[in-house]
């Protein structure tokens, strides 16, 4: 771990992001008291397509005509009929 103060973090930021990409933990101080860090960003790990696949059910009358109609009348319906 190395720890700047934060003009010689404005004055070397790019060596300060080479560290962090070798996974070095660089935190940066103020007065010398911590305020920030940085670190080696990572992307968010997606899920592959398919992978809900067999594990979310859903009802078997999803599809039918008085569902339908009643999302249909949800979209619709004017508010201020329903709030009166």
């Amino acid at each position: 771990m190395m720890q700047v103060n934060i003009l010689e973090a404005k004055n070397s930021l790019s060596s300060l992001i080479v560290a962090a990409e070798r996974d070095e933990e660089v935190i940066i101080a103020r007065n010398g008291k911590p305020v920030a860090r940085i670190v080696k960003y990572e992307a968010p790990k997606v899920a592959a397509p398919g992978a809900w696949r067999g594990k979310a059910g859903y009802a078997a009358d999803w599809n039918s005509a008085g569902n339908n109609a009643e999302v249909e009348r949800l979209f619709t319906e004017d508010d201020d009929a329903s709030a009166a």
